[in-house]
């Protein structure tokens, strides 16, 4: 496994940067799942981070405001048997939602208006549609 984990082209964090913890994951496994900690959760401190420029880092406390605890975003991974594979699935977890978070705002939307024929589509399926009802009703009523 790769020491650095890579976030964006430009944005690589170092491993020391990040933390690790295992624990014992649940789900299948057989004898093995009770006596292996192949459960993995990668940590790191977006707040007190010295990798991170002031722009980032404002930007990641902003955006992922929600899933950091002190600062700190974790992502944890326990699909897999092998503490390996987790560890990998955590570390793409983490570098997936800083790379989303550190991206550019979607441009904004400019209104439009819809075109005449579009108007003029809409307005003589509602005629349509009101005749093909009509025609369903009760002629006694």
């Amino acid at each position: 496994m790769n020491d650095d984990l890579r976030v964006t082209p430009i944005l690589v964090i170092p491993r020391g940067e990040l933390t690790w913890r295992f624990s014992r994951s649940s789900g299948p496994g057989g004898q093995s799942v009770n006596t292996t900690d192949s459960r993995a959760e990668v940590l790191f401190d977006v707040a007190r981070s010295p990798i991170l420029s002031e722009s980032q880092r404002a930007r990641l406390l902003d955006r992922l405001s929600a899933n950091l605890v002190d600062g700190v975003l974790s992502a944890t991974s326990s699909e897999q048997r092998s503490q390996y594979q987790n560890r990998r699935a955590a570390a793409q977890r983490l570098a997936d939602t800083l790379a989303r978070a550190l991206a550019p705002p979607p441009a904004k939307r400019r209104p439009t208006r819809p075109s005449r024929g579009a108007v003029e589509r809409r307005l003589l399926e509602k005629k349509q549609r009101s005749r093909t009802k009509a025609q369903r009703r009760n002629l006694d009523d």
